[in-house]
């Protein structure tokens, strides 16, 4: 049933809801890991880089996915908190046409421009032909991807994180046993990663659409809901582009780094996706305390209970700072034995490069848990445009990073650019919190 986050203690509620939120969050980035665990174990080293270099354009897709249908969830959890439940439904409904629509661009455009982007991005010779038949692949499947996002916010905006993660264990069960049956069995090579992953999530969101009507009347559909305005468009998109640009632009950024790195060869590509990869979900606690955040910031938004607002604020920068120190350790104590994982062969010279990133990183995971805190508030505030500012930090902080230091060090150089990111994206997003709650007649 929906969750009311307006009442109850704040630490306790978002500990609550971020638990099924992380776990979901681990599950599904165990998908790209299973996938790549299995081709690195199976095709081998070259077939890991291929599949490894598309890391930057899922993050493209995906990001921009899951940045705007979680714009859209924010509007919902609104109007929950608000109580307005004819509005809810009026915005679920919209929400599905806007998705619609954004599949069949999406799809359309990506295929068509893919072998452009992936030339352009200096991706080497020897892993073009895998990492083109990777890719295309997801971006086939993109409409399972999007259905299944937009179904797992709108449950999340009435707050329910426990649902949408039921249907990822379960998908991701079909994951693992479609990876070996398609690589293994099949000898589909990285395609059958693809299809495994597509397939997946296809049955997640399946699965979470019927329990998602069976379940939860207050999102049956009326004739009277489903009517399409403009007004209500505007204000869904004016909500979620922000956000969806927000994870486009970071991930513009990472688009960057990958062309610096497809420079040094399939060694460091394969190195630099492993590492990522296991960073990804050991960090993953950062993002599901933002994303738990976004919706408790939004139901106590819409109900005008703005001190609570800032005890979650609080209580998650606490949760924040103690995750991103945990993480660092776990990075640091585990990272080496679980790059091995990924490989077969090289495996000594691609742990000491995936440890050189690491050691790179590992020491700014707080003021990267310390953007999802600031980020998600304003987002859950309503304000879309403020936090993108912190992208735009980011990406030119990595560009800037990329151009100066990516020649003179080298594999250094690109590790370097991630922490100096995550700081510079916070120069804006802290003080545009701080302006935001005095706006509105609160101070920390």
């Amino acid at each position: 049933m929906p969750n009311d986050l307006t009442s109850g203690k704040p630490m306790k509620l978002i500990i609550g809801f971020t638990v099924p939120i992380l776990i979901g969050n681990i599950v599904q980035q165990f998908y790209y890991v299973i996938d790549s665990i299995i081709v690195g174990q199976y095709l081998g080293m070259n077939a890991l880089a291929a599949v490894g270099s598309t890391g930057s354009l899922t993050f493209l897709v995906i990001g921009w996915i899951m940045g705007i249908t979680g714009g859209f969830a924010i509007l919902i959890a609104q109007r929950y908190g608000a109580e307005d439940i004819k509005g809810v439904r009026h915005y679920v409904a919209m929400s599905f046409y806007l998705c619609a629509v954004m599949a069949v661009i999406m799809t359309v455009s990506l295929m068509f421009t893919n072998r452009w982007v992936l030339t352009a991005m200096n991706t080497p010779k020897e892993i073009f032909h895998d990492t083109y038949s990777f890719i295309a692949v997801i971006y086939i499947g993109l409409t399972a991807t999007i259905a299944y996002n937009i179904l797992a916010a709108v449950l999340r905006a009435l707050g329910d994180s426990k649902t949408p993660l039921y249907f990822l264990l379960l998908s991701s069960i079909l994951n693992i046993i479609l990876d070996y049956l398609f690589i293994a069995g099949f000898s589909m090579g990285v395609k059958g990663a693809g299809y495994a992953t597509v397939i997946s999530q296809a049955f997640a969101s399946v699965l979470c659409l019927i329990y998602m009507i069976k379940k939860y009347p207050i999102l049956r559909l009326k004739k009277e809901d489903t009517y399409f305005s403009w007004k209500s468009a505007g204000k869904l998109m004016g909500m979620g582009t922000p956000m969806g640009l927000q994870f486009s632009i970071t991930a513009i950024g990472t688009m960057i780094v990958q062309i610096a790195l497809n420079r040094l060869g399939p060694v460091y590509i394969a190195a630099f996706a492993a590492a990522g990869k296991i960073q990804n979900i050991i960090t993953q606690p950062l993002p599901s305390l933002g994303a738990s955040l976004a919706t408790y910031v939004g139901q106590n938004t819409g109900a005008g209970k703005m001190d609570r607002v800032k005890a979650g604020v609080r209580s998650t920068i606490i949760l924040s700072v103690i995750c991103g120190i945990l993480s660092m350790v776990a990075v640091l104590v585990f990272g080496d034995a679980l790059v091995k994982l990924f490989v077969t062969d090289n495996v000594e010279l691609v742990v000491s490069k995936a440890k050189i990133y690491f050691y790179a990183v590992a020491g700014f995971y707080i003021p990267l848990g310390l953007i999802f805190v600031y980020r998600n508030t304003l987002q859950g505030l309503g304000d879309g445009l403020l936090p993108m500012l912190g992208g735009i930090f980011e990406l030119f902080a990595r560009g800037i990073v990329i151009v100066l230091l990516a020649k003179p060090l080298g594999f250094v150089g690109i590790c370097l650019a991630s922490p100096v990111a995550w700081v510079s994206a916070l120069i804006p997003i802290i003080p545009a919190y701080y302006y935001r709650m005095k706006k509105l007649g609160n101070t920390i």
